[in-house]
């Protein structure tokens, strides 16, 4: 018998094989209320003027100087401190695998003998994750407190522990949209310190937060000088156009650079992000009133039976439903169901049993999902959340 030729399949991965690709949810015809978009669009003025400026740009030629425009831009925009320096990405998941990336030490080389690790709170961003798996590297994740505080004890031990190469703060936190206590932050940031680690402060809701730790970077330079601080204008209003951008240390950020493929960002791309933050008011007053309706949100939340909303810095809301994971996925399922699309968290992590995230809309649009969902709440009991036996 001849024996069957070897699948082509063998040459992936098995850990990839095994793996779920990162899954969006098919939107058509819903109200879109699941990845923490901007609802508002360009004004048709703005958008004309884009039109016009786009179809200028030399597509036949590689990006060239306009990156170099993107990074000035951007750093005027977000204040960078001396000493620094910043580099852009293909929206900040680009940023994330490259860290990754410029840190995969061989575990022979390592203090410990073992691959480097990446340690972030959980629940979180799932990229984190992934990109150390899809790295090679370990992940280590630290449970956050039952209220979704940072738990600085835990997290300071498990830096001891393990000595991570990297160590992710999102600030705010996705999906539990919270800031964390300075404290907390200062203390973790001191530990990655002195286990000899890089920090990364995640950004990525900062338009809607009430405060950055980009001051505390200015202010402190000495106790930085291992952190840098990723941001994005996906939430800034230009989720189409994938533009991350890292800034930190010049040295460390000249190292990381190293891994970032040429012409990562399209001239298109670089287009529309100069043009958005050369008409930056728009942006922010957009942000504005999508933080306004936050609050709207929430106050109405609260008010709807069986409804607990936690407090949000970004935009959007997480929110725990009565009976637990079936409560949730019922929730979910029938407001899809009445075309309402938002994210349901419950099984990512056993802190998240029950909640749903909810995007911040326009006011039109969160009066849709409040109604849709005060009659899901109404319509029928929920099931029960298991209980011990």
């Amino acid at each position: 018998m001849t024996a069957a030729a070897p699948s082509p399949l063998d040459r992936i991965r098995r850990d990839v094989r095994s793996m779920h690709a990162y899954a969006v949810q098919d939107a058509a015809g819903m109200l879109k209320l699941d990845a923490m978009e901007n609802p508002h669009p360009l004004p048709a003025d703005l958008q004309a003027a884009l039109g016009a400026r786009l179809g200028a740009v030399a597509l036949h030629r590689y990006p060239g100087p306009r990156i170099d425009d993107l990074r000035a831009a951007l750093a005027a925009h977000a204040g960078l401190p001396d000493g620094h320096a910043l580099i852009v990405g293909n929206g900040s998941d680009e940023l994330i695998s490259l860290v990754a990336m410029a840190c995969d030490v061989p575990a022979d080389e390592t203090p410990d003998g073992r691959a480097p690790a990446i340690l972030a709170p959980l629940p979180g961003f799932v990229m984190y994750a992934m990109s150390a798996q899809l790295q090679g590297l370990r992940f280590v994740g630290v449970p956050l407190a039952a209220d979704f505080a940072l738990d600085a004890e835990a997290m300071c031990a498990a830096i001891a522990r393990e000595r991570p190469a990297v160590t992710y703060l999102a600030f705010p936190n996705n999906p539990t949209a919270n800031l964390w206590d300075d404290a907390a932050m200062d203390r973790v940031i001191a530990a990655a310190a002195e286990a000899g680690g890089l920090v990364v402060v995640d950004e990525a809701y900062q338009p809607f937060a009430s405060r950055s730790w980009q001051g505390r970077i200015r202010a402190e330079p000495a106790r930085h000088g291992h952190v840098l601080l990723l941001r994005t204008l996906s939430k800034f209003g230009l989720a189409g156009a994938r533009i991350g951008y890292l800034m930190g240390p010049a040295a460390l950020i000249a190292e990381i650079d190293k891994v970032r493929p040429p012409y990562n960002i399209s001239s298109l791309n670089t287009e529309c992000a100069l043009f958005a933050l050369e008409h930056a008011p728009v942006f922010e007053a957009q942000a504005a009133d999508i933080r306004a309706e936050r609050d709207r949100l929430l106050a109405a939340l609260a008010e709807l039976p069986g409804a607990e909303p936690f407090p949000s810095d970004a935009n959007m809301v997480l929110v725990r439903l009565p009976g637990g994971t079936a409560g949730a996925k019922a929730a979910f399922d029938a407001l899809r169901t009445r075309k309402v699309l938002v994210k349901n968290v419950s099984t990512m992590h056993p802190l998240l049993a029950g909640c749903l995230r909810l995007t911040v809309g326009t006011a039109a649009e969160n009066a849709q999902m409040l109604a849709a969902l005060a009659d899901v709440l109404a319509a029928s009991p929920v099931p029960a959340a298991p209980t011990a036996a």
